[in-house]
Protein backbone atom coordinates (compact mmCIF):
# COMPACT_ATOMS: atom_id res chain seq x y z
CA UNK A 1 0.00 0.00 0.00
CA UNK A 2 2.58 2.53 0.83
CA UNK A 3 4.83 1.61 -2.38
CA UNK A 4 1.23 2.42 -4.35
CA UNK A 5 0.88 5.73 -2.16
CA UNK A 6 4.58 6.88 -3.04
CA UNK A 7 4.23 6.06 -6.92
CA UNK A 8 1.05 7.72 -7.13
CA UNK A 9 2.82 10.72 -5.37
CA UNK A 10 5.55 10.60 -7.64
CA UNK A 11 3.69 10.03 -11.11
CA UNK A 12 1.35 12.87 -9.75
CA UNK A 13 4.25 14.99 -9.38
CA UNK A 14 5.95 13.92 -12.59
CA UNK A 15 2.39 14.86 -14.33
CA UNK A 16 2.53 18.05 -12.82
CA UNK A 17 6.48 19.10 -13.29
CA UNK A 18 5.97 18.20 -17.06
CA UNK A 19 3.79 20.56 -18.55
CA UNK A 20 3.70 23.29 -21.77
CA UNK A 21 1.77 25.95 -22.63
CA UNK A 22 -0.66 25.45 -25.55
CA UNK A 23 -0.41 28.60 -28.44
CA UNK A 24 -3.68 30.90 -28.51
CA UNK A 25 -5.50 29.36 -25.60
CA UNK A 26 -2.97 29.21 -22.99
CA UNK A 27 -3.71 26.38 -21.60
CA UNK A 28 -1.21 23.87 -19.97
CA UNK A 29 -0.99 20.65 -21.43
CA UNK A 30 0.30 17.37 -20.03
CA UNK A 31 4.02 16.70 -21.75
CA UNK A 32 5.71 13.51 -21.04
CA UNK A 33 5.78 12.62 -24.18
CA UNK A 34 7.87 14.23 -27.41
CA UNK A 35 5.95 15.88 -29.93
CA UNK A 36 9.10 15.38 -32.10
CA UNK A 37 9.02 11.78 -31.70
CA UNK A 38 5.64 11.42 -33.03
CA UNK A 39 6.63 13.69 -35.25
CA UNK A 40 9.00 10.96 -36.82
CA UNK A 41 6.76 8.22 -36.60
CA UNK A 42 3.81 9.76 -38.15
CA UNK A 43 6.31 11.01 -41.13
CA UNK A 44 7.08 6.94 -41.82
CA UNK A 45 3.22 6.32 -41.64
CA UNK A 46 1.92 8.58 -44.02
CA UNK A 47 4.31 7.53 -46.52
CA UNK A 48 2.96 3.83 -45.86
CA UNK A 49 -0.35 5.24 -46.21
CA UNK A 50 -0.01 6.70 -49.35
CA UNK A 51 1.93 4.24 -51.37
CA UNK A 52 -0.74 1.66 -49.87
CA UNK A 53 -2.50 0.22 -52.87
CA UNK A 54 -5.69 0.21 -51.21
CA UNK A 55 -5.21 3.88 -50.88
CA UNK A 56 -6.64 5.77 -53.72
CA UNK A 57 -4.95 9.29 -53.58
CA UNK A 58 -6.61 11.81 -56.38
CA UNK A 59 -4.10 13.49 -58.23
CA UNK A 60 -2.78 16.23 -57.77
CA UNK A 61 -4.34 17.79 -60.96
CA UNK A 62 -7.50 17.29 -59.92
CA UNK A 63 -9.22 20.71 -58.69
CA UNK A 64 -10.63 19.44 -55.80
CA UNK A 65 -6.99 17.79 -54.76
CA UNK A 66 -5.76 21.33 -55.76
CA UNK A 67 -7.85 23.10 -53.65
CA UNK A 68 -7.13 20.99 -50.54
CA UNK A 69 -3.25 21.68 -51.53
CA UNK A 70 -4.23 25.44 -51.96
CA UNK A 71 -5.77 25.83 -48.44
CA UNK A 72 -3.47 23.93 -46.48
CA UNK A 73 -0.71 26.07 -47.97
CA UNK A 74 -2.47 28.93 -46.82
CA UNK A 75 -2.95 27.86 -43.55
CA UNK A 76 0.48 26.31 -42.88
CA UNK A 77 1.81 29.81 -43.87
CA UNK A 78 -0.47 31.46 -41.11
CA UNK A 79 0.16 29.02 -39.06
CA UNK A 80 3.99 29.33 -39.20
CA UNK A 81 3.98 33.05 -39.31
CA UNK A 82 2.04 33.50 -35.95
CA UNK A 83 4.03 30.54 -34.43
CA UNK A 84 7.53 32.18 -35.35
CA UNK A 85 6.24 35.36 -33.92
CA UNK A 86 4.85 34.36 -31.23
CA UNK A 87 7.91 32.65 -29.79
CA UNK A 88 6.50 28.83 -30.18
CA UNK A 89 8.65 28.49 -33.43
CA UNK A 90 10.72 25.13 -32.22
CA UNK A 91 7.70 23.60 -31.83
CA UNK A 92 7.37 23.43 -35.66
CA UNK A 93 10.53 24.01 -36.87
CA UNK A 94 11.14 20.23 -38.11
CA UNK A 95 7.21 20.31 -39.77
CA UNK A 96 6.70 19.06 -43.40
CA UNK A 97 3.75 19.92 -44.43
CA UNK A 98 1.67 17.80 -47.11
CA UNK A 99 -1.74 17.96 -48.51
CA UNK A 100 -3.46 14.94 -49.99
CA UNK A 101 -7.26 14.36 -51.10
CA UNK A 102 -7.81 10.37 -50.84
CA UNK A 103 -10.91 8.67 -52.78
CA UNK A 104 -13.04 7.35 -49.84
CA UNK A 105 -16.73 7.80 -48.82
CA UNK A 106 -15.71 8.20 -45.15
CA UNK A 107 -16.78 11.65 -43.83
CA UNK A 108 -13.41 12.41 -42.55
CA UNK A 109 -10.29 14.50 -42.62
CA UNK A 110 -6.84 14.71 -40.14
CA UNK A 111 -3.53 16.08 -39.58
CA UNK A 112 -0.92 14.33 -38.06
CA UNK A 113 2.34 15.68 -36.16
CA UNK A 114 4.64 17.31 -38.34
CA UNK A 115 1.66 18.71 -40.95
CA UNK A 116 0.57 15.56 -42.62
CA UNK A 117 -3.00 16.10 -43.88
CA UNK A 118 -5.43 13.76 -45.37
CA UNK A 119 -9.02 14.68 -46.73
CA UNK A 120 -11.13 12.13 -47.56
CA UNK A 121 -13.41 13.27 -50.93
CA UNK A 122 -16.63 12.17 -49.01
CA UNK A 123 -16.36 15.42 -46.24
CA UNK A 124 -16.37 17.69 -49.55
CA UNK A 125 -20.03 17.55 -50.04
CA UNK A 126 -20.08 18.98 -46.37
CA UNK A 127 -17.66 21.67 -46.81
CA UNK A 128 -19.05 22.44 -50.06
CA UNK A 129 -16.43 25.33 -50.65
CA UNK A 130 -13.11 26.55 -49.82
CA UNK A 131 -14.28 28.01 -46.46
CA UNK A 132 -15.96 24.98 -45.19
CA UNK A 133 -13.17 22.84 -46.47
CA UNK A 134 -10.93 25.88 -44.50
CA UNK A 135 -12.61 25.01 -41.58
CA UNK A 136 -11.98 21.87 -41.72
CA UNK A 137 -8.71 21.66 -42.08
CA UNK A 138 -8.17 24.68 -39.44
CA UNK A 139 -9.44 22.52 -36.85
CA UNK A 140 -7.49 19.15 -38.20
CA UNK A 141 -4.07 21.73 -38.50
CA UNK A 142 -5.37 22.72 -34.49
CA UNK A 143 -5.12 19.48 -33.30
CA UNK A 144 -1.33 19.10 -34.50
CA UNK A 145 -0.47 22.87 -33.36
CA UNK A 146 -1.78 22.23 -29.85
CA UNK A 147 0.34 18.58 -29.66
CA UNK A 148 -3.06 16.95 -28.57
CA UNK A 149 -1.59 13.58 -30.11
CA UNK A 150 0.87 13.63 -27.81
CA UNK A 151 -0.99 14.94 -24.58
CA UNK A 152 -3.25 11.74 -25.38
CA UNK A 153 -0.57 9.81 -25.46
CA UNK A 154 1.16 11.47 -22.39
CA UNK A 155 -2.64 10.96 -20.74
CA UNK A 156 -1.79 7.04 -21.63
CA UNK A 157 1.23 6.74 -20.28
CA UNK A 158 0.27 7.98 -16.51
CA UNK A 159 -2.97 6.11 -16.56
CA UNK A 160 -0.72 2.74 -17.73
CA UNK A 161 1.79 4.28 -14.69
CA UNK A 162 4.21 4.85 -16.57
CA UNK A 163 6.66 7.55 -15.73
CA UNK A 164 8.94 9.97 -18.36
CA UNK A 165 12.13 8.04 -16.87
CA UNK A 166 11.17 4.86 -18.07
CA UNK A 167 12.14 5.69 -21.63
CA UNK A 168 8.81 7.01 -23.23
CA UNK A 169 10.59 9.02 -25.67
CA UNK A 170 13.02 6.51 -26.75
CA UNK A 171 10.09 4.13 -27.26
CA UNK A 172 9.51 4.28 -31.03
CA UNK A 173 8.13 1.00 -31.64
CA UNK A 174 5.51 2.33 -29.15
CA UNK A 175 4.83 5.63 -30.91
CA UNK A 176 5.01 3.66 -34.26
CA UNK A 177 1.63 1.42 -32.90
CA UNK A 178 0.31 4.44 -31.72
CA UNK A 179 0.38 6.35 -34.77
CA UNK A 180 -0.99 3.92 -36.46
CA UNK A 181 -3.52 2.72 -34.80
CA UNK A 182 -4.87 6.31 -34.44
CA UNK A 183 -5.02 6.98 -38.41
CA UNK A 184 -5.66 3.65 -39.53
CA UNK A 185 -2.85 2.90 -40.96
CA UNK A 186 -2.26 -0.76 -41.91
CA UNK A 187 -5.49 -1.41 -41.17
CA UNK A 188 -9.34 -0.56 -40.86
CA UNK A 189 -9.56 3.41 -39.92
CA UNK A 190 -9.55 3.87 -36.11
CA UNK A 191 -9.88 7.57 -35.28
CA UNK A 192 -7.69 9.15 -32.28
CA UNK A 193 -9.73 9.83 -29.77
CA UNK A 194 -9.30 13.33 -28.28
CA UNK A 195 -11.31 14.31 -25.32
CA UNK A 196 -14.42 16.57 -26.18
CA UNK A 197 -11.82 19.49 -24.48
CA UNK A 198 -9.19 18.85 -27.23
CA UNK A 199 -11.98 19.28 -30.00
CA UNK A 200 -13.41 22.62 -28.49
CA UNK A 201 -10.35 23.68 -28.09
CA UNK A 202 -9.20 22.98 -31.75
CA UNK A 203 -12.47 24.72 -33.01
CA UNK A 204 -11.62 27.53 -31.37
CA UNK A 205 -8.14 27.17 -32.20
CA UNK A 206 -9.53 26.47 -35.82
CA UNK A 207 -11.33 29.66 -36.05
CA UNK A 208 -8.36 31.70 -35.95
CA UNK A 209 -6.41 29.30 -37.64
CA UNK A 210 -8.29 30.31 -40.84
CA UNK A 211 -8.91 33.73 -40.40
CA UNK A 212 -5.28 34.30 -40.06
CA UNK A 213 -5.47 31.75 -43.57
CA UNK A 214 -7.69 34.66 -45.12
CA UNK A 215 -11.13 32.91 -44.58
CA UNK A 216 -13.74 34.29 -42.97
CA UNK A 217 -14.54 32.45 -39.30
CA UNK A 218 -18.12 32.78 -39.57
CA UNK A 219 -18.63 30.35 -42.48
CA UNK A 220 -17.72 27.54 -39.45
CA UNK A 221 -21.40 27.91 -38.56
CA UNK A 222 -22.28 26.92 -41.61
CA UNK A 223 -20.17 24.07 -42.13
CA UNK A 224 -20.81 22.45 -38.55
CA UNK A 225 -24.53 22.66 -39.70
CA UNK A 226 -24.44 21.12 -42.64
CA UNK A 227 -22.23 18.53 -40.72
CA UNK A 228 -24.98 17.76 -37.95
CA UNK A 229 -27.31 17.38 -41.17
CA UNK A 230 -24.72 14.64 -42.61
CA UNK A 231 -25.14 12.97 -39.20
CA UNK A 232 -28.66 13.28 -38.20
CA UNK A 233 -30.78 9.90 -38.90
CA UNK A 234 -28.04 7.69 -39.12
CA UNK A 235 -26.89 5.27 -36.49
CA UNK A 236 -23.31 5.62 -36.44
CA UNK A 237 -22.11 9.40 -36.60
CA UNK A 238 -19.39 10.42 -39.51
CA UNK A 239 -15.53 9.40 -38.33
CA UNK A 240 -15.13 12.85 -38.18
CA UNK A 241 -17.42 13.30 -35.70
CA UNK A 242 -16.60 10.02 -33.57
CA UNK A 243 -16.10 11.74 -30.52
CA UNK A 244 -17.09 14.65 -31.03
CA UNK A 245 -18.99 17.20 -28.91
CA UNK A 246 -22.59 17.67 -29.31
CA UNK A 247 -23.93 19.50 -32.44
CA UNK A 248 -25.76 22.44 -29.86
CA UNK A 249 -22.67 22.64 -27.66
CA UNK A 250 -20.12 23.02 -30.78
CA UNK A 251 -22.19 25.53 -32.58
CA UNK A 252 -22.43 27.66 -29.69
CA UNK A 253 -18.88 27.00 -28.32
CA UNK A 254 -17.88 28.44 -31.72
CA UNK A 255 -20.16 31.36 -31.54
CA UNK A 256 -18.68 32.75 -28.96
CA UNK A 257 -15.19 32.16 -30.38
CA UNK A 258 -16.50 33.96 -33.11
CA UNK A 259 -15.51 37.73 -31.99
CA UNK A 260 -11.92 36.51 -31.11
CA UNK A 261 -10.92 34.89 -34.40
CA UNK A 262 -12.38 37.60 -36.21
CA UNK A 263 -9.33 39.78 -34.91
CA UNK A 264 -7.28 37.29 -37.15
CA UNK A 265 -9.48 37.98 -40.08
CA UNK A 266 -8.57 40.36 -42.74
CA UNK A 267 -11.11 40.14 -45.29
CA UNK A 268 -11.58 41.94 -48.52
Amino acid sequence: MKKTIIFGMATALLAISSCSTVPLTGRSRLSLVDDSQLQQQAAIGYSQLLSDPSTKVVAASNANAAMVKRVGQKIAAAVTQYMNQNGYGDQIKDYKWEYNLIDSKEINAWCMPGGKIAVYTGILPVTKDEAGLATVMGHEVAHAIAQHSAERASQMTVAQGVGAAVGVASANSKYANYINAAYGIGGQLTILSYGRNQELEADKMGLSFMAMAGYNPNNAIGFWQRMAQASSGSQKPPAFLSTHPSDQSRIAQIQKALPEAMKYYKGK
